[in-house]
Order: C-alpha cells, then sequence, then structure tokens
C-alpha cells in the first residue's frame, strides 16, 4: 500500500505551488504565496517591505547540538514541534551558508531531521535564478531552465527588505506552513522536508532599489 507520507514526496517532485503569506505589514508575499514551490517552477514566499565545484558538508546545524537532544533521541518527528521559532545564529559573512544553516536549524531544531549539504556548485546558478526573477517573476529562471545546475524543486522569496529579513523571516514563514493540505498551503515546507533531497543550494540578488530576491534550490 502506497504510504501517506511517499504520496506527500510524490507531490513535491511533481506539482507547483502558488500561494500568498502576508508580512506582518500586509504585504502580500506570493509563493507561499510567493514563497513558491516548484518541481520545475519553484515556491516562493513573497515579498517583504521589512523584513559547480561540488557539494560539500553542510554549513548548517550540527545534529548533535542545539535544541532539545532528547526530543531527537528516537530519530526524525512525524511532525514539526508546535511553534518552533528558534534563534538563528549570528551573521557569519556568508550569506548562502547562513541560509543553508537555518534551514538546517529549522530541519534540526523543530524536527530531528538530519542537515541538507551546501550545494556550492549551484550556488551560481541560484544567483542568476534571483537576479532573472527580479525583473520578471518568482520562478521565472528556474521554469525557464536558464542556467544548471538549477535542481529539483524551489522556494523563493522575492523582493524582500534585506538579507537578513530573508533568513529570519522568509525561512521561518515557509517552515511555518507545516505538513498538511492542500499541498498549495505547505509546498514550501514540504520542499524543505522532502526525505528524497539532500542538498540544498541558496541564491541572492539585490535590486538597485535595495530589495532583496533569494531562492533555495533543492536536490
Amino acid at each position: 500500500m502506497v504510504t501517506r507520507a511517499w504520496l506527500i514526496a510524490l507531490l513535491a517532485l511533481t506539482l507547483a505551488c502558488e500561494g500568498s503569506i502576508e508580512t506582518p505589514d500586509g504585504i502580500d508575499r506570493q509563493g507561499a504565496p510567493n514563497v513558491g514551490t516548484d518541481a520545475d517552477a519553484g515556491t516562493d514566499t513573497g515579498t517583504d517591505p521589512g523584513t559547480d565545484a561540488g557539494t560539500v558538508p553542510d554549513a548548517g546545524t550540527d545534529p548533535g547540538t542545539g535544541g532539545n537532544p532528547g526530543q531527537c533521541a528516537g530519530g526524525p518527528l512525524a511532525a514539526p514541534v508546535p511553534n518552533c521559532n528558534p534563534d538563528p545564529a549570528p551573521n557569519s559573512g556568508d550569506i548562502h551558508a547562513d541560509c543553508v544553516a537555518r534551514i538546517n536549524q529549522l530541519r534540526w531544531e523543530c524536527q530531528c531531521l538530519p542537515p541538507l549539504q551546501r550545494w556550492n556548485a549551484a550556488e551560481g546558478c541560484a544567483n542568476q535564478h534571483s537576479e532573472y526573477d527580479s525583473t520578471r517573476s518568482a520562478h521565472a529562471g528556474f521554469s525557464g531552465k536558464i542556467c544548471s545546475p538549477g535542481g529539483w524543486a524551489q522556494n523563493e522569496c522575492p523582493g524582500w527588505n534585506s538579507t537578513e529579513h530573508v533568513i529570519n523571516g522568509c525561512l521561518q514563514a515557509m517552515w511555518d506552513e507545516g505538513p498538511g493540505e492542500p499541498y498549495s498551503a505547505h509546498g514550501h515546507y514540504i520542499n524543505m522536508t522532502n526525505p528524497s533531497y539532500t542538498m540544498v543550494a541558496c541564491g541572492f540578488f539585490e535590486t538597485p532599489g535595495g530589495s532583496v530576491w533569494s531562492v533555495q534550490n533543492f536536490q
């Protein structure tokens, strides 16, 4: 019998998500409503007016530290810890590494999931996606396959106020979708926790006006 978890994994590989999440000041973010999920087009978490050399080990959270070690003794949790919002690590000066670290922190401290590797080889393409989308629409570069390696799925934070708000706000908003149905309302979280993915590449681009576009490409 096909399990529910397997069906969700298949959806994450084959469907695209368009939803909307509002920022605290009421600005709509498309994708998760622009947090966007897409195995071919991406998921994006919308705007926030305020807020290949190969693969290397993740730059994120060490599964042996942080959070509540006891809660992870039995392995990954079936569902995320409710209202889990761990304090982000200090800025390291490497925004790509900080992005991967935050994703892994949410995975580990909120659900005891193992870390994703930082996909260094794909960061150049992820940056291109971010720049390309900034003059078009979320997931335009991913859908158009403008570069490679582009990954199997994409989340996107379009038009946020700063890289810090992407790390501290957008990624948290994506995680907060949690599991469930319909897929369009939970696609970003599904991409962040899909057991089929082992790597993630974060990309960033700041427009002349100062807004930040960021994608997270999973594979």
